[in-house]
């Protein structure tokens, strides 16, 4: 019997992979083959669609060059509480935040790559400002 929904907290823990992987420029190929596996394995851990086993997640966090602890930080509260049975209603389905999406991570490290430390200041508060005024 197939699973409707992957775990809140394996699609967690795949996102946060896919974070550190895509902030270190580093393909699904290049990863898999680190760790002995397809590509298309690495992107059903990245969407929670297989689960991470402990040893895996320990090896990722080597090649990722991140503490275990990485892959469970930032985890919602709905999700942490309904899993240990302290919530008193159902999870709400777990959408990966903005910080993981590719154009988030793309910026980020666009911003990153400039090497003036006034003018990466400079983009900063000129991206501040123009979301301020959206507002």
């Amino acid at each position: 019997m197939v699973a409707a929904n992957p775990d809140p907290i394996d699609v967690h823990v795949g996102s946060r992979v896919r974070l550190r992987r895509t902030l270190l420029g580093m393909s699904q190929e290049k990863l898999g083959d680190a760790l002995g596996l397809t590509f298309q394995q690495i992107q059903k851990y990245e969407r929670g669609a297989n689960r991470i086993g402990s040893s895996r997640l320990f090896k990722l966090s080597q090649i990722l060059d991140v503490p275990v602890s990485f892959f469970f930080d930032d985890m919602p509260e709905s999700v942490e509480f309904a899993n240990r049975g302290m919530s008193d209603s159902p999870a709400e389905p777990f959408e990966a935040d903005q910080l993981s999406k590719r154009e988030t991570l793309e910026l980020v490290r666009a911003y990153y790559r400039i090497e003036q430390p006034k003018v990466r200041k400079r983009m900063f508060e000129l991206v501040k400002s123009i979301a301020q005024n959206e507002d």
